[in-house]
């Protein structure tokens, strides 16, 4: 029934329209009460915090922390938020995200479009003062597109102050391919300074590394060190990818940006893969990427992940999808 309405509805539309229009339905439908979070059995602790389910939300779709309690409603166990800049910006311009329904996948070129993190800290400190049944909350942070990569550390530094007193837990955002220059922050020469000024002002909160796919197993080694040496409490893997193995060659998919969807499934079981193995087990592992049914969550605990996250495949599989996977990685 989703497929049809997708079909019919907003498949004509552009995706970025599209999310809009989402985007408001949910927060409509939470304020008049016909979404609502009820309470889930089973909770777990990952990160010495309590998380209602495996599932989470993928960075990226609730980017100004607006949907924290729809997102909840619809199963989610936690909800990552952002990503979050310390200077607003507008991201880069229309269009800039891209459906390819016929491989289930997106195309984004967002460029981290957000309120600032002065404005998205103040709205999560409202949403916590207001409500008390709300998601694991992670804040996602980024380089601001306006500061140099040479000072990306103290622009990492004055994010986490304004941030982390109301986050669960902060993602360290190095790998989306919509910000230039951001990559080059992956090797560890650049991460390190980083994640130490992150680190510092995080209050203690949980501190983990998001890093692409497209890193060579080699430089992924290197990050994983790094994770290890400086006791992060963890790795997300992965982001979206520049690379268009394993799908066609139709004009769409030459639009730059970041690819995300079933073409990512290999690349981060592989990332997973090599991560549980060279990781102590106390280090907490984020799987996302090419999700896109419950066997594939499943597999992905089993496969070492601590909590598992999904973006594209709510977008393609609808609003009762989340429950479905909640239910399946629970049991």
């Amino acid at each position: 029934m989703y497929r049809l309405l997708f079909n019919l509805f907003f498949k004509p539309l552009d995706a970025e329209t599209s999310h809009k229009i989402v985007d408001t339905a949910l927060r409509l439908a939470s304020k008049v009460g016909v979404l609502r979070a009820s309470k889930r059995e089973k909770p777990i602790t990952v990160m010495g915090l309590g998380f209602e389910n495996r599932l989470g939300l993928g960075a990226g779709f609730d980017k100004n922390a607006q949907l924290v309690r729809p997102l909840h409603a619809l199963g989610f166990g936690h909800v990552e938020v952002g990503t979050v800049t310390f200077h607003a910006q507008p991201g880069n311009p229309k269009p800039r995200s891209f459906r390819i329904p016929q491989y289930d996948a997106l195309i984004n070129r967002m460029g981290f479009n957000n309120d600032g993190a002065a404005v998205i800290g103040k709205r999560l400190e409202k949403l916590r003062r207001d409500y008390t049944n709300l998601p694991v909350i992670g804040v996602n942070i980024g380089k601001s597109r306006i500061v140099e990569a040479k000072d990306a550390a103290n622009d990492y530094r004055a994010t986490t102050k304004l941030v982390a007193r109301v986050a669960d837990y902060l993602a360290v955002n190095v790998s989306s391919p919509n910000t230039p220059g951001l990559r080059d922050l992956q090797q560890v020469e650049s991460l390190r300074p980083i994640l130490q000024a992150v680190l510092d002002e995080c209050q203690g909160k949980p501190v983990l590394v998001k890093v692409s796919p497209d890193l060579a197993d080699d430089d992924f080694m290197a990050v994983l060190k790094l994770v290890q040496d400086l006791a992060l409490t963890g790795v997300i893997m992965t982001n979206t990818t520049t690379r268009r193995d394993g799908v066609g060659d139709s004009e769409i998919l030459k639009e730059a940006g970041g690819l995300s969807g079933p073409v990512l499934a290999a690349r981060s079981i592989e990332m997973l893969r090599i991560a549980r193995r060279e990781l102590p087990k106390e280090f907490v592992i984020i799987s996302v990427g090419g999700v896109s049914s419950v066997v594939q969550a499943v597999e992905r605990v089993h496969l070492g992940a601590d909590l598992v996250q999904v973006y594209t495949g709510l977008i393609y599989q609808g609003p009762a999808w989340p429950r479905r996977l909640a239910k399946a990685l629970a049991n």
